[in-house]
């Protein structure tokens, strides 16, 4: 078992500011994306130039800030929201939600895409393998935090850690960081390194992320004010993937069977 290497949320104190450790996480998230994009842009046809790879980032940036702390407040403390509704606006008390997220880059992507004549999907695939990394880089800055515990391990693994309390548990933001993240990003760029049809990628990152989430709630230690929401053993992120993993199916086959017809 490997004791939690115990580090300071603070990367930089300058006296009159701090650079904290998830800020610099959100930065390596924006700036991978950033030259991604740039990356993608540059290839023959592509149809995306410099300035439009900044600005689908900054809307994808509001819509990853402003969906993700509201869907935190919505999805995971509703009840606290009813009776405070000023909490929203408390985002030094920290919470941020994948899923609030997901939705405020969805509609940071339709409002680009009016902005800039490109339709949804093509605005959506082509950021679509620019995201993963962002994730992982966001998983690292939980664990960094000491956030997100894993579940108690069933039988002792060497990479087990004790947070402090003496149990060894599953190093889960880790897990996540490694397959929402590493692991999605190589899923991502290989299969959009060819031509498919419409939709397609955005289809495959829905149902890739969806399942990844699904299984990783498994070795994570669930909200303690919601704890299980379902079934007994069901959390609120496997809840909230499950239509993910449903119209990832959906619209991938849609994607292929319009190809077909064409």
């Amino acid at each position: 078992m490997i004791i939690y290497p115990e580090i300071d949320p603070v990367a930089l104190d300058l006296g009159f500011a701090q650079v904290h450790w998830y800020g610099l996480m959100y930065l390596c998230a924006f700036m991978s994306a950033w030259a991604l994009g740039n990356y993608r842009a540059k290839q023959a046809d592509s149809g995306w130039n410099k300035e439009q790879v900044s600005d689908v980032l900054f809307y994808g940036a509001l819509g990853v800030i402003l969906g993700g702390r509201i869907g935190y407040i919505l999805f995971y403390n509703f009840d606290k929201f009813i009776d405070n509704p000023l909490i929203l606006v408390r985002i030094w008390e920290g919470g941020m939600s994948f899923h609030g997220g997901l939705i405020g880059v969805i509609i940071g992507v339709y409002l680009f895409a009016k902005k800039s004549g490109k339709t949804y999907f093509e605005v959506n695939d082509f950021i679509a393998p620019m995201v993963p990394l962002g994730l992982g880089f966001g998983r690292i800055g939980n664990f960094i935090n000491k956030e997100l515990w894993g579940r108690p391990v069933d039988s002792l693994v060497p990479w087990a850690l004790d947070y402090g309390d003496h149990i060894a548990r599953h190093p889960s933001s880790l897990y996540q960081a490694l397959s929402e993240g590493l692991v999605l990003f190589i899923i991502l760029f290989l299969y959009s390194r060819t031509a498919k049809p419409k939709m397609a990628v955005s289809a495959m990152f829905i149902l890739c992320y969806g399942l990844f989430r699904f299984i990783t709630e498994f070795f994570r230690t669930p909200d303690a004010h919601l704890n299980f929401v379902m079934f007994g053993w069901m959390t609120k992120g496997q809840q909230l993937s499950i239509p993910m993993i449903v119209i990832g199916i959906v619209v991938l086959v849609i994607a292929y069977r319009k190809k077909a017809v064409n």
